[in-house]
């Protein structure tokens, strides 16, 4: 294997040496793409010491040197990258010794075209720990429920299989071939602030064939402190149906361009449809939610809980 891990670099100066570190552990690491992202801190300077003391780091800029989110400094990495498979890592995050165990083995079997595994958390700041558990407040171990492969995986992550799948597994910890990202033309939302993450991985779980790696205990590290936007973010909240909106429009506007099972399809529009519906106010959203009842009552069993906003 040779592998290109990716690194978006944004305000990560206290953290970004640690990852890199972290990705330069494993002789399969053929290189490790820093895509600097316009920082406020000192984090540039801090990769480009980096890049002058290892010889697999490669440092890059948007061409207009400016802020453009991680999914389109991610997909800058792609571009840029010269290995064979594609691994993604946070600048706050780093890899466990086990990070490439499932990866030596599953690959060996042509059809695999990505694996993915368990990742940890650490809290780097008490405030950070704050918001997290109020918030978010998921597992320490963010893993899926039981193995899956091909399409039971797709199923499982909009929550359509018989067994509960679990919660999505993150970008630290999934390695994808390349050719699969080039064969299908997949690419992150540059559209997408947040969540564009999420919207990659259903989609290349349905276009390729994922496999589960080691989902009972973590390879990679993520960390939370007082700078994590996602963790800021109150759910149900104005500003998080805002970005569930943004994130399921963009999946069912992928959804009606391709040959997708129209089950999933629907889950798609119905998610979509509710956060479009939880942005609305007064009596057109009493009126609209009522529309869309009648219409199918599905909507009632989507993630928005309508009955968060008062009407």
């Amino acid at each position: 294997m040779n592998i290109s891990v990716i690194i978006p670099v944004y305000n990560a100066e206290k953290y970004v040496s640690k990852a890199v570190e972290s990705a330069l552990q494993f002789p399969e690491v053929l290189e490790v793409i820093l895509i600097e992202d316009q920082s406020p801190d000192h984090a540039l300077m801090i990769c480009q010491e980096l890049s002058l003391k290892y010889e697999r780091i490669k440092l890059f800029q948007h061409p207009d040197k400016g802020n453009h989110g991680a999914g389109t400094s991610r997909n800058l990495g792609i571009e840029k990258s010269t290995g064979d498979f594609i691994a993604f890592l946070d600048a706050d995050d780093y890899f466990l010794p086990n990070r490439f165990d499932a990866e030596r083995e599953l690959f060996k079997n042509p059809e695999t075209e990505g694996v993915f595994n368990a990742i940890g958390t650490e809290f780097l700041t008490e405030k950070g720990k704050e918001e997290f558990l109020a918030n978010i407040n998921d597992t320490d171990l963010l893993t899926v429920n039981y193995p899956a492969e091909g399409q039971e995986v797709f199923k499982g992550l909009l929550g359509q299989t018989p067994k509960v799948f679990g919660t999505f597994f993150t970008l630290d910890a999934l390695t994808v071939r390349k050719s699969a990202l080039e064969k299908n033309s997949l690419k992150f939302n540059e559209e997408l602030r947040f969540h564009q993450d999420s919207d990659l991985i259903i989609k290349l779980a349905h276009h390729c064939h994922l496999k589960s790696g080691i989902i009972d205990k973590a390879v990679a590290i993520r960390g939370i402190h007082d700078d994590n936007r996602i963790t800021k973010i109150v759910k149900y909240s104005p500003q998080y149906n805002q970005r569930q909106f943004l994130f399921w429009n963009s999946l069912y506007q992928w959804s009606v361009k391709i040959n997708i099972d129209p089950d999933a399809r629907k889950h798609i529009f119905l998610q979509k449809k509710a956060f479009e519906l939880s942005l609305k106010k007064g009596f057109s959203k009493t009126a609209a939610l009522f529309a869309a009842v009648l219409k199918d009552p599905k909507i009632l069993k989507t993630k928005y809980r309508f009955t968060y906003t008062p009407l």
